[in-house]
């Protein structure tokens, strides 16, 4: 969540006209994330998020993605669902850039994870892979391993500026995830970006998981991949095998994993590393001055590149 694209009053109030959900109490900008710009909205009825989806995302992408929450939610993921206008549409447009209302879930994502979040981490990942496997709808990964060597071609020259010798590294990693990267394994709708501020605890239960806005169809596993770069990392970078265990646990108490998924969980979690460190990394370098948005540290994800490079089997993940 960020703030690039300002939104005026008359402007609001115009949007607001083509909903049923009262007038305009407030509108305020969120500074967190890279994505898109995003507002808290309160009205005289409730209160909801108001994006508007910036020029990095493609509007073609976007049915997708409204969709598979409305999708989701009726089969009970507890997740944001767009609002649709009297007309019946739930995308439009806003201060010239395509835009939504979602409704706003109840909770608070975790500052600090303990052991006991991961297990319903787990537990609502392999849910939601469920819940989307009729999901009519197909979105390609454009940030699978494919996409990361375009995006280290546009950080490449500057990569020295975060970390001598940066480029060198991620050359050789890149050639040896581009090799070795598999295409057998079980696919459907992941969620892709299943970080601590994308899952919302209420009172100590998970109460919702949020910002679709990367999901896609590509291997089940690799969103575990994700999560174990998300949620099992400590402050100091060290990985909490604690975490990791009780994390893959929850989920393979909904899906168990394949022995192939299983065999492939280093590679696809230092493949996960790997994308969110190139994504970081462009960010930090590109990041327009004067945007309301808060930059994410590359060197963290390259921690956690060097960590799963050192790791033979999911025996170091405390499987």
């Amino acid at each position: 969540m960020a703030v690039y694209t300002e939104v005026a009053d008359d402007q609001l109030d115009a949007f607001l006209a083509e909903y049923d959900i009262g007038e305009p109490q407030s509108c305020k900008g969120i500074a967190e994330g890279v994505e898109n710009s995003n507002y808290m909205l309160a009205t005289t009825r409730g209160t909801y998020f108001l994006t508007l989806y910036e020029k990095r995302v493609d509007p073609r992408d976007l049915p997708f993605f409204l969709g598979l929450m409305d999708h989701l939610a009726a089969r009970g993921i507890p997740c944001p669902t767009p609002l649709h206008g009297r007309d019946g549409r739930a995308l439009r447009t806003l201060a010239d850039r395509p835009a939504a209302i979602i409704t706003f879930l109840p909770g608070l994502w975790p500052r600090r994870i303990l052991v006991d979040h991961c297990g319903p981490v787990g537990t609502a990942l392999a849910r939601l892979h469920l819940a989307a496997s009729d999901f009519a709808q197909k979105r390609p990964n454009a940030l699978s391993v494919a996409g990361w060597r375009p995006l280290m071609d546009a950080s490449r020259e500057r990569a020295h500026e975060v970390a001598p010798g940066l480029a060198d590294e991620l050359r050789t990693d890149l050639a040896a995830l581009e090799r070795d990267w598999p295409a057998d394994l079980p696919a459907g709708v992941i969620h892709a970006d299943l970080f601590q501020d994308n899952v919302l605890f209420l009172h100590d239960k998970l109460s919702g998981l949020i910002d679709f806005y990367f999901a896609c169809n590509d291997l089940l596993a690799y969103d575990i991949a994700v999560c174990l770069n998300a949620w099992c990392f400590e402050p100091d970078r060290s990985f909490n095998v604690t975490k990791a265990r009780a994390l893959v646990g929850g989920y393979q108490q909904v899906r168990p994993l394949s022995a192939a998924e299983r065999a492939a969980l280093p590679l696809l979690a230092r493949g996960a590393a790997m994308r969110f460190l190139l994504t970081r990394l462009y960010d930090w370098l590109h990041t327009p001055p004067g945007a309301m948005v808060k930059r994410k540290d590359p060197m963290e994800c390259l921690a956690w590149l060097r960590f799963h490079r050192s790791i033979a089997s999911a025996d170091g993940y405390g499987l």
